[in-house]
């Protein structure tokens, strides 16, 4: 009987014993759950971006053993891009520890998620993308679209378009044909630029292209009637090549081609071959290896053989460096939020704060290895996105090249109309506006 008794105090103790250490285990760990997609129309973009998210995550944890002493853990759910499968990654990785935020690069997914995150108190990142008022930090306290929204890069892409011009005043009775990828990302867009072609005075028609793009020969006819002075191309995935394949068979020029954010990329043009030579698109980052963090990134992490990329002549292309710069963001939140509340693995609300108050400078981005790879970033609690300051790039048939200067948005324009539609949002769903300083997690 007391050796019955010892024994299962002893089995008991040990199985203590190894749930202490597994518990110590995850308290220095932050958790990255990744809603990703490596199969499907959208691969291309799925595969550059979160093998360029892994290859930055990995870098920290080989050359700095984490940020601070803590591991940076992620874990990858497929979605093909669909919304349906994305929220069951969400529900089935939510409850793991030490969740540090929600990256799924997909507009559908991450409009599924808002109501969610908000309850769970765990930041959601659209980089580049997603709800255009979760700008308005006073209403969306969890959604960061950090870099540009797509009114922003609206914005910017008619700002661009008139400095080819020589002024917003030559833009009157320019005509101006966006074509649109037919998808919730895609529809975005469609009363900003009707706003702004009413204050620019320019004539515009927005022509959708049916999900996923492999057939655009009537819409493309239209345009070839139309006779527009540039044609925007709101793509994604399959769409992109296809657009500029069928604008020669038309004969419209590709340098007056002006591909938004997500039509900017290699795997946008290099199948298109020919017909993408000349054609111009958005960026927020530069592409190319030739920045110290990719050397470090070649160098520590593919050095090592735990590089994401199948293919390594893929690293520094538009989509992994994306990856690279989400990955900065994302751990100088975490950096920035353990210098308040500790170096210790952080609550999502935590994270929350730091990306609230993610101000990297130019000094601060050049330290980081990443000058010249992105602009300066200067995110507030009312402002979740930052600048919006955009560079263009044009594709001369076999890399990008850079075109311009950063080009800023027009602000003073835009906020009214972000913090209308917050406003209204805040109301439709009963919450409370924030004001300065109403930030619990912070007192």
């Amino acid at each position: 009987m007391i050796k019955s008794r010892y024994l299962r105090f002893a089995f008991a103790a040990a199985v203590a014993s190894v749930l202490a250490t597994a518990s110590a285990a995850r308290a220095d760990e932050q958790f990255f759950p990744l809603q990703s997609y490596r199969v499907g129309p959208y691969a291309a973009g799925g595969t550059g971006f979160f093998g360029g998210f892994i290859d930055y995550l990995n870098l920290i944890n080989i050359r700095d053993g984490g940020v601070n002493g803590v591991k940076l853990t992620w874990d990858e759910g497929e979605t093909q891009y669909e919304v349906e499968r994305g929220v069951e990654v969400y529900e089935r990785l939510k409850g793991r520890p030490g969740v540090a935020a929600w990256n799924p690069l997909s507009v559908g997914i991450a409009y599924a998620m808002i109501d969610r995150i908000t309850k769970d108190k765990v930041p959601l990142i659209t980089i580049n993308h997603g709800r255009t008022d979760s700008t308005d930090g006073r209403v969306f306290p969890y959604v960061f679209p950090l870099l540009l929204n797509p009114y922003s890069e609206t914005s910017g892409i008619v700002n661009y378009i008139a400095s080819r011009e020589g002024g917003v005043d030559r833009l009157k009775d320019k005509k101006i044909v966006v074509l649109y990828h037919g998808s919730p990302y895609g529809k975005e867009t469609i009363p900003i630029y009707k706003l702004l072609a009413d204050k620019y005075q320019f004539s515009l028609e927005q022509i959708e292209v049916p999900h996923p793009g492999n057939e655009q020969q009537s819409q493309w006819l239209s345009i070839r009637r139309a006779k527009p002075d540039y044609v925007v191309l709101r793509g994604w995935g399959v769409m992109n090549p296809v657009a500029l394949k069928t604008a020669q068979k038309v004969g419209f020029p590709a340098d007056h081609i002006i591909g938004n954010v997500w039509s900017n990329s290699e795997e946008d043009v290099i199948p298109a071959g020919d017909a993408a030579k000349g054609y111009i698109a958005i960026t927020t980052q530069a592409s190319g290896e030739q920045y110290p963090v990719l050397q470090e990134v070649i160098k520590t992490v593919y050095g090592a053989g735990k590089g994401n990329l199948d293919d390594k002549k893929r690293i520094g292309s538009v989509y992994h460096n994306l990856g690279i710069v989400n990955g900065i963001l994302n751990v100088e939140a975490i950096r920035i939020a353990q210098a308040k509340f500790g170096k210790r693995t952080l609550t999502g609300d935590e994270v929350r704060w730091g990306f609230e108050h993610l101000q990297l400078d130019p000094a601060r981005v050049e330290a980081l290895g990443a000058k010249d790879l992105f602009h300066s970033i200067n995110v507030t609690w009312d402002n979740h996105e930052g600048d919006g300051r955009v560079t263009f790039q044009q594709w001369d048939g076999g890399k990008w090249k850079v075109v311009s200067g950063w080009i800023a948005p027009d602000w003073a324009f835009l906020r009214p109309i972000i913090e209308k539609s917050a406003a209204a949002y805040a109301k439709e769903h009963g919450i409370k506006v924030r004001s300065s300083g109403d930030d619990p997690v912070s007192n």
